[in-house]
């Protein structure tokens, strides 16, 4: 298959105005030399500049043996993961992250969302991001490692610090070209796609050709930035033995809803099993109540007697909630 499209880009300085217009297109941007001036960025031994910083308590990071080749997924028989975990003090872990580096077939190693004022507090005070001051930045820690495509609930900035990430992303519409995989057991939170895009098995997996074409990719260097929407897949590849990425998760939707993860669980629970007939009429109710197919389900009513369908606010979201617990 022919390379993805490139992922479109801008040149820092990125200020709100410029972050909101990008956000507004619902679409990925790389955005160049967005942390180019941290000091983290510009330190000559990432790792003795991590060290510096003084970790505040122990870490739980993963690792996988060299056969697996960097990816962390699932084992053989899909019976759980290929990796495993151990508590250890982050000194100790950037020790085997070095070491790791002069092996010519290292196994894969990673730290995975720490939230960095808790862990490395003199870190978070000297690399600040001003565009999302009221986000809590975590980092992730590994060596060469290939993570499966998936998606996260909410809006993304990925900063990449050191060594070079390649990211591959899809569009949320092409889920069903991606083969995701259970929902119970997964590497990444989210159900991750079964397919390993530098070695797609199109005989299995044939739709994934019409999810590539789809697909768009960049190689960020350190200091670059990556801006991924909302529940895009992405799958990363870390290309140098010592990477390290700051990341920035947020959402804007309003206090006291509902976890949608949990609410698609529950939608399944409800409407999957039920036969066709009957699935296709709830398909209709939840287009109309849910997601506005025909407008607010609510305006032909008078505001007083609207309940439930009013306009949102923290009281609307207790009186829900208050109506599920008689369920």
């Amino acid at each position: 298959m022919k390379p993805p499209a490139p992922i479109a880009e801008r040149r820092a300085p990125i200020d709100a105005a410029v972050l909101a217009d990008i956000r507004s297109a619902e679409e990925p941007v790389v955005l160049r030399g967005l942390a180019a001036s941290w000091p983290v960025v510009r330190a000559p031994d990432v790792l003795a500049y991590l060290n510096a910083c003084g970790a505040t308590h122990a870490i739980s990071p993963i690792s996988a043996p060299s056969s697996e080749k960097g990816r962390f997924f699932y084992n053989e028989a899909f019976t759980g993961l290929n990796f495993g975990s151990a508590q250890m003090p982050l000194a100790d872990f950037l020790a085997q992250i070095s070491a790791a580096a002069k092996l010519d077939d290292p196994p894969a190693l990673a730290l995975q969302s720490e939230i960095i004022a808790d862990l490395l507090p003199k870190f978070a005070a000297e690399n600040v991001l001003d565009l999302l001051p009221q986000v809590k930045a975590r980092i992730w820690i590994g060596n060469r490692i290939r993570v499966a495509p998936h998606y996260d609930l909410m809006e993304n900035i990925g900063c990449v610090v050191a060594g070079r990430r390649r990211f591959t992303l899809f569009p949320p519409e092409q889920i069903g070209n991606l083969y995701p995989g259970p929902f119970e057991v997964t590497p990444a939170g989210t159900p991750v796609s079964m397919v390993d895009p530098l070695a797609p098995d199109l005989e299995k997996y044939p739709r994934f050709a019409e999810a590539w074409s789809h697909a768009r990719q960049a190689t960020l260097e350190p200091g670059d930035a990556l801006y991924i929407p909302y529940c895009w897949w992405h799958a990363v590849d870390s290309l140098d033995p010592v990477s390290i990425l700051v990341n920035y998760w947020w959402s804007d939707a309003p206090a006291g809803l509902a976890g949608h993860y949990d609410a698609l669980l529950h939608a399944m629970l409800a409407f999957r099993h039920l036969p066709e007939r009957h699935r296709k009429v709830w398909r209709r109710f939840m287009d109309y109540y849910v997601f506005g197919s025909d407008g607010d389900p609510g305006d032909h009513l008078p505001m007083h007697a609207r309940g439930i369908l009013a306009p949102s606010s923290p009281q609307l979201f207790a009186r829900m909630r208050a109506m599920l617990r008689k369920v």
